[in-house]
């Protein structure tokens, strides 16, 4: 029999899920010039995205499992980049973030036919959101 404690995997303590980058958004104060600037400096392919705000799709070049992007106009001096954790659920992990001392900055939002997300801050006032696939999202 062994003594050796058995400590779960990052993806087991996430219900299978592993907890990555899936999606990052740049704010610009000038959208025009930061598409300029990415798109000659990583060989980025920025477009503007349908919908009721003004979005830009950052298109990363990668493979399918490499992360693409968003940029939107910047909404306030503090707006910094964002980058979007997939978890399984935007509840549970938004529960576990005020339990660890974070800060939910924005509540779950739908992104039509896409997912939810919640906007929140850590212990050292770090900005990421949580993000949830779900087509069925409202």
């Amino acid at each position: 029999m062994s003594t050796q404690t058995k400590t779960k995997s990052k993806s087991e303590k996430n219900n299978g899920v592993p907890a990555s980058l899936v999606w990052f958004e740049i704010p610009a104060d000038n959208v025009e010039r930061a598409r300029t600037f990415y798109g000659k400096l990583f060989g980025w392919k920025i477009e503007k995205f349908p919908g009721p705000k003004p979005y830009w799709h950052i298109d990363t070049g990668g493979a399918d499992a490499t992360p693409d992007g968003g940029m939107m106009e910047r909404q306030c001096a503090e707006h910094s980049v964002t980058n979007y954790i997939g978890v399984p659920s935007v509840d549970q992990a938004a529960t576990k973030v005020e339990k660890l001392g974070g800060r939910i900055c924005m509540p779950k939002t739908a992104v039509p036919q896409m997912g939810y997300f919640v906007i929140c801050n850590d212990t050292e006032n770090n900005t990421f959101a949580l993000w949830e696939p779900n087509e069925k999202a409202k």
